[in-house]
């Protein structure tokens, strides 16, 4: 009994520290700290059909001189789409896009072509052929990331560019036709990663906890934006500035304005708070606020995995702008990382 008083003994401290603030447990740590930079974004996709991706050059220019190891997306990762086809009845499979001209061209369907993209990964070589980097380009289509499928068409010479290697002529075209696509995946992550020469961004959105199961959805969804609408008009007047300041032919004054920390509290305010206090006999906003943190908890957990065999790397996370604060909280939680601020970057 002796022995076990004294195990317990030891085991007490821990658990009164586990109990309170866990701040410090990295304080003594070996090793150097990994540095995440969060960057909220606009999507593009939203912008007027004049938006020109040279507008994004500043904002490139700086994210480049951060010189990050790991970049990741706001989009679902292949694995999620496989679950969500495989479990219909419990998933929204509609947040996936199909991969049938893929799997026509490499014949390998989504679970086949995860799993070859993990293996090709594992022994990509340090300077990789234009044959391979066509092939790697084939699969990850396959699998559901065509984000990392343009980081290597980008990386390919222009005289590269062409069907061959499990890549036809369909896939070489919505390879080409991404240049143009307006979505922050594309512009900003894949344009980065390539010109860093990484191999690939990842993807770390979730929609597994925010599928909210109530009877009667199209009540839920009035009574949340009956919400928003009632407490958020800091937020829209916010939002008319951010579309005038849209239309600049340079981005980079909008990026540093989304980020500031009092515009993000607007934000917050606007969506999360006006959403707790509204009244509603079955509690709808309320249940909204806890899908949307499961969400941003899910995604934070995928992000730290992405650098979980590698502390001390440097992490840029694309992410919408609203999610932006959740994201430096929770992430700034964990042991062993510092949270870069964005303004620093961006000035």
């Amino acid at each position: 009994m002796g022995k076990w008083r004294f195990i317990l003994g030891l085991a007490l401290p821990l658990a009164a520290q586990a109990q309170g603030d866990l701040s410090a447990l990295d304080r003594d740590m070996a090793g150097a700290r990994s540095q995440v930079l969060v960057l909220g974004t606009v999507h593009l996709s939203q912008l007027p059909k004049t938006f020109n991706p040279a507008a994004l050059d500043g904002v490139l220019k700086r994210l480049e001189a951060f010189k990050p190891d790991i970049i990741t997306i706001e989009s679902l990762p292949g694995e999620e789409c496989d679950l969500a086809a495989r479990q219909p009845a419990r998933y929204d499979p509609d947040y996936c896009a199909p991969t049938d001209d893929a799997k026509a061209a490499t014949g390998l369907d989504l679970t086949a072509a995860i799993a070859e993209v993990h293996k090709t990964f594992k022994t990509w070589p340090a300077r990789p052929t234009p044959a391979q980097r066509r092939h790697l380009a084939a699969l990850l289509l396959a699998a559901n990331d065509r984000a990392s499928a343009y980081v290597q068409w980008l990386q390919l010479p222009e005289t590269e560019r062409r069907a061959g290697d499990g890549l036809d002529a369909a896939l070489v075209n919505k390879l080409t036709q991404l240049a143009g696509n307006r979505n922050e995946d594309y512009q900003i992550a894949a344009r980065l990663a390539a010109r860093l020469g990484l191999q690939r961004v990842h993807q770390v959105d979730n929609h597994t906890g925010d599928l909210i199961a109530v009877a009667d959805e199209k009540a839920f969804g009035r009574s949340v934006e009956a919400a928003w609408k009632a407490g958020g008009a800091a937020l829209q007047a916010q939002d008319q500035r951010y579309d005038a300041m849209a239309l600049e032919p340079d981005l980079l004054p909008l990026y540093r304005q989304i980020n500031h920390p009092a515009d993000l509290l607007v934000r917050a305010d606007g969506n999360v708070r006006a959403a707790l206090r509204a009244a509603s006999p079955e509690g709808y906003p309320q249940m909204w606020v806890a899908g949307w943190e499961i969400r941003n908890l899910r995604m934070v957990a995928n992000i730290r995995e992405t650098f979980r065999e590698r502390p001390g790397a440097r992490v840029l996370s694309i992410v919408g702008v609203t999610h932006k604060p959740w994201f430096d909280a929770w992430l700034g939680q964990l042991q062993g990382v510092d949270i870069v601020d964005v303004a620093t970057v961006l000035k």
